[in-house]
């Protein structure tokens, strides 16, 4: 995984809403970029949603939300609309993102291991640098410590 202080690594997604988007396409601004396992899933939901509640918070600190799984756009766009979402998804459907950015795990549900995204949140500065990573996110209280780090 990544860590603070690293340069991140630029991408060019498609969003939720069919364009294409880069990480440089936000320099000058923070970027708040989370990884998350599932479109329309409990707690990626519980976590999209708090995101969208304190969308005027996190903007108001000079940052975006971006958030990123290998759900393709189609599904994103479904989730975005469902739940009134208001900033892009990403899709990763080809996982290079995820694997640049190590949140792409083996991971282990009922005793089954699996490949999967490891809930991951980093915060990047103004000019590309990671300033902070939250690994193995618990959704609760999350948005609140992304807040207090902008």
């Amino acid at each position: 995984m990544l860590a603070v202080g690293e340069t991140a690594p630029d991408f060019a997604l498609r969003s939720d809403d069919g364009r294409r988007m880069s990480l440089k396409d936000f320099r000058g601004k923070k970027v708040v970029l989370y990884f998350y396992p599932k479109d329309d899933t409990p707690g990626c939901t519980k976590e999209a949603c708090s995101f969208r509640d304190n969308l005027g918070r996190v903007t108001s600190k000079g940052a975006v939300v971006l958030g990123v799984s290998r759900d393709d756009a189609a599904s994103h766009g479904k989730f975005r609309d469902k739940y009134h979402l208001n900033f892009p998804l990403l899709s990763d459907d080809e996982g290079k993102v995820t694997e640049a950015y190590g949140v792409w795990k083996k991971k282990n549900l009922y005793g089954r291991q699996h490949f999967g995204i490891e809930r991951t949140t980093f915060l990047i500065d103004e000019n590309g640098k990671i300033t902070r990573v939250w690994p193995k996110v618990h959704v609760e209280g999350h948005t609140d410590e992304v807040l207090a780090a902008l």
